[in-house]
């Protein structure tokens, strides 16, 4: 027993610094980000008495002079121009004109020697119910706004979910787009990586060695190097238009960069080699014998693969089709480079919202929605690649 006990104990101090990666790299941002996805507390950490105040209103009348005093204490308590900063954002985000209500309001509580006597005497927007709306609705330390916006959804005055008008409906548009492209490149690496598998799973010895390394290869190379590669050859002085010009099959350079085409062939060539392993792994597991058995029992070529050798390679069409389309829903760099405003993806998103204009919750809910569309489609593929083939 205390032998077992002793080579458990070696095993985790092992896995410990393994483990401490997972969590500290992995698991900690997932969580980072998961949690600024639906924390909201910006407005509530600044403004306590106000919070208190608005429980008893009927978020309907006109406020209450205990609701503009409480929100004056609340502002003139403010020393952190940053907390400040983040809370006008988020007001701001929610009610168009904050940013400009707020400065003026502050600039005249500041002025002691003619305070303000409410909120309305320094502007009269201060009245209106909506501005107070927007105020209540962001008390709450938690929130499913960003969720809701990131799929282009709200909440009315009534607090009922409906759909954001059309100006400010943008995020499903894109990850419509984001979820086409990769599907483009998808049927592209599928049509290219089957026959080069079939060709790489029939041949022996250096030439399927050969074939392997050829497909390989890009994986050993910088993803940057390859986009700028890619960007260099789709130019319209590039040499893919210098040669289809030299041989005469166009007479003028083809658009193919700043555009969803050259977005399309640049993934596909990054992403090939993960079309290509799953159908040879697949392919090389397929008795040789049985195309010649279909001939010999009189059935054409074509008609021996789509009754034999496809749906036995099926299941390594399918593994590949759902690693390339996983890996694609989540690219950066190649859109980024080599496509134009109308070919960025999700993530070109994500990242506008997290360094472009700090809003970290919009930018942690939009990678929700992109973590849960990859684990739903990774179940898929770990479903795929532990079924036994004869299950199939």
């Amino acid at each position: 027993m205390s032998a077992v006990s002793s080579r458990t104990g070696r095993s985790l101090v092992l896995l410990a610094p393994l483990l401490l990666f997972l969590i500290g790299f992995f698991v900690w941002p997932l969580f980072s980000m998961m949690s600024q996805a639906v924390s909201d507390p910006a407005v509530l950490r600044l403004l306590p008495r106000s919070a208190e105040v608005l429980t008893d209103w009927d978020r309907k009348s006109p406020p209450t002079m205990p609701m503009q005093t409480a929100l004056m204490e609340d502002l003139k308590a403010v020393d952190d121009d940053q907390a400040l900063g983040d809370m006008v954002r988020r007001l701001n985000s929610a009610r168009s004109g904050f940013r400009t209500l707020m400065s003026k309001t502050i600039s005249a509580l500041d002025d002691t020697a003619n305070p303000p006597a409410d909120l309305v005497s320094i502007d009269k927007r201060w009245e209106k119910p909506e501005f107070w709306l927007a105020i209540a609705d962001a008390l709450s330390p938690l929130t499913d706004r960003n969720l809701l916006a990131a799929v282009d959804l709200g909440r009315n005055a009534a607090g009922d979910i409906e759909h954001l008008p059309a100006d400010r409906s943008v995020n499903r548009v894109i990850l419509v787009r984001t979820f086409w492209i990769a599907a483009l490149v998808t049927l592209a690496c599928a049509g290219i990586g089957f026959p080069y598998a079939m060709i790489a799973a029939s041949l022996t010895g250096w030439k399927r060695d050969l074939m392997l390394a050829a497909v390989l290869l890009p994986l050993w190379t910088s993803l940057l190097v390859r986009t700028a590669a890619w960007f260099i050859l789709l130019q319209e002085k590039g040499l893919i238009n210098d040669l289809l010009q030299t041989l005469g099959l166009i007479d003028a350079p083809l658009p193919l960069i700043f555009n969803r085409t050259g977005v399309i062939i640049a993934m596909t060539h990054v992403l090939l080699p993960f079309m290509v392993l799953p159908i040879y792994s697949v392919l090389i597991t397929i008795p040789k014998n049985l195309m010649p058995a279909a001939a010999s029992l009189g059935a054409p070529p074509w008609r021996a693969f789509l009754r034999v050798l496809l749906p036995l390679s099926l299941r390594g069409v399918a593994s590949g089709s759902l690693l390339v389309f996983i890996s694609a829903i989540g690219y950066y760099i190649t859109p980024a480079l080599i496509g134009g405003p109308g070919d960025q993806m999700i993530s070109s998103i994500i990242a506008f919202y997290a360094t472009g204009s700090a809003n970290w919750g919009m930018a942690g809910a939009l990678g929700v929605v992109l973590l849960v569309a990859t684990l739903l489609l990774y179940s898929v593929y770990a479903r795929l690649s532990t079924d036994e083939p004869g299950r199939r």
